[in-house]
């Protein structure tokens, strides 16, 4: 199953089930066609850095980041050391532009700089993804209770060079893992579930985000989903308004 997240509203958007031997690099751009994405910054993961998908969101007139890994190897290993040897890049007259974003609770400290730059005639097989526009760097410092680790992550993407920008829209992709996978987990039980076989976990799994989508737009009870969804079952004047109001 693959889901369609909007970070702004806070809603599943739609849902595709793959089709069988087949996997996401295939459904993404079925389940894009289903959309209107004008206007819109789509985020996927490495999976859907393809060629096809840039093409498919370019045509429906919206805008991508997608992630660059290994899986496009010289991709990958161009921006890489483009970015680490950026001071030098920039004696030679290339721009960039930076942001950076300081976080920290319970001990944990996380710093998040955003570098992006639109200079990239040099980039292998530019003019085959299209409306590529710019690259961008994720470097991200984690301390907690004094040990630190380091990250390092690689965006392409069809925005003009805008660090404040592209950094907003790679933080709020991860939404869909605390707002969507994680409550799905814990409030609907999902990964438990023994639903299997034809065309029953593709209607469950609409059904949960439908659920899922009205309890979290619902005010009036002040609590997470998990415990609104037990007040829905206990309490049918409040179900009636999660479902009707």
């Amino acid at each position: 199953m693959i889901s369609a997240w909007a970070s702004s509203n806070q809603v599943v958007l739609g849902q595709l089930k793959t089709e069988e031997k087949s996997n996401e690099i295939t459904a993404i751009p079925n389940l894009l066609k289903l959309l209107d994405v004008s206007g819109c910054i789509i985020t996927i993961d490495a999976m859907g850095t393809q060629k096809k998908i840039a093409q498919t969101i370019m045509k429906k007139d919206g805008d991508y980041i997608l992630a660059v890994k290994e899986n496009h190897k010289t991709l990958y290993n161009d921006t890489a050391l483009f970015f680490k040897e950026r001071e030098s890049m920039k004696k030679e007259g290339f721009a960039f532009d930076e942001y950076e974003t300081v976080d920290g609770d319970h001990g944990r400290i996380e710093t998040r700089k955003y570098v992006m730059t639109s200079d990239i005639d040099w980039l292998h097989d530019k003019e085959n993804w299209a409306g590529l526009k710019s690259i961008g760097m994720v470097e991200s410092s984690r301390e907690i209770k004094g040990e630190c680790s380091h990250e390092k992550r690689y965006y392409i993407s069809s925005l003009d060079c805008d660090a404040k920008r592209f950094g907003d829209a790679v933080r709020s992709h991860w939404g869909i893992e605390n707002s969507v996978h994680w409550v799905l987990d814990i409030a609907f039980q999902e990964d438990e579930s023994r639903i299997r076989k034809g065309s029953a976990p593709e209607n469950f799994a609409a059904i949960r985000h439908i659920a899922l989508n009205l309890l979290r737009n619902n005010k009036r009870f002040k609590g997470n989903v998990k415990s609104k969804r037990l007040n829905a079952a206990m309490d049918t004047d409040y179900l009636e308004n999660v479902v009707f109001n």
